[in-house]
């Protein structure tokens, strides 16, 4: 016989274990809080659990909070949609997708990990994770390989530096999310793109800052 669920799972849990339910609660508390105020106690008052339970499943605090941070991140990329496929749609509206779908992830998980930085275990905890599979190492990562599958299929130059792209469309977008760390809180509120930010990125990829040449 499988053994009886807690309460907290019988009462609405679906099909989650009391593992993915601790990573869930503190991950949803990461998105309102940040990570340096959350305690054991608030973790698990939130889970509906006993402080000591946290323990049979994660090494520390800091263990799950990693976790969690990891769960925050899929959350985010989830709820930006998918990324285009190489080959399909024009490349310029592509990277329109890309720069949005980067803006709406960044201004998620800068201000989390930010809180972070200071938690040498939570980060070393993280690292120990690795890559997960699907996010290619990151939102640069994915948009050079994006470029450069459409370099193979003769849609951009075969001579662009396509990390070079890829690290400016990002550097842009970190650009705007990174002032919004200096006002923490609900006070922050929703990030606001300037008008054209996004189609003049795109446009200053796909063209170039060179003279054209009007022979």
């Amino acid at each position: 016989m499988s053994p009886r669920k807690p309460a907290v799972l019988r009462d609405g849990g679906g099909d989650r274990t009391l593992r993915e339910h601790l990573i869930a609660t503190a991950a949803r508390l990461i998105a309102e809080r940040g990570t340096p105020a959350l305690t054991v106690r608030e973790i698990a008052r939130e889970a509906g659990v006993a402080s000591g339970v946290l323990y049979n499943h994660f090494e520390d605090k800091e263990e799950l909070l990693a976790h969690a941070l990891r769960a925050h991140l899929h959350t985010a990329m989830a709820q930006m949609g998918e990324a285009p496929v190489p080959g399909r749609g024009a490349v310029e509206d592509n990277l329109r997708v890309y720069v949005t779908r980067g803006l709406g992830v960044l201004a998620q998980l800068l201000p989390v990990f930010a809180g972070a930085i200071a938690e040498h275990k939570i980060l070393a905890h993280f690292g120990a994770m690795g890559t997960p599979r699907g996010e290619q190492g990151g939102l640069r990562a994915a948009l050079t390989g994006y470029l450069r599958a459409e370099q193979e299929l003769r849609r951009i130059s075969p001579d662009a530096k396509v990390d070079a792209a890829a690290t400016m469309i990002m550097g842009a977008c970190h650009e705007l999310i990174l002032p919004r760390l200096f006002h923490p809180g609900p006070e922050r509120g929703p990030l606001e793109v300037p008008e054209h930010f996004v189609d003049d990125l795109v446009s200053t990829v796909m063209n170039g800052i060179g003279p054209h040449d009007r022979s």
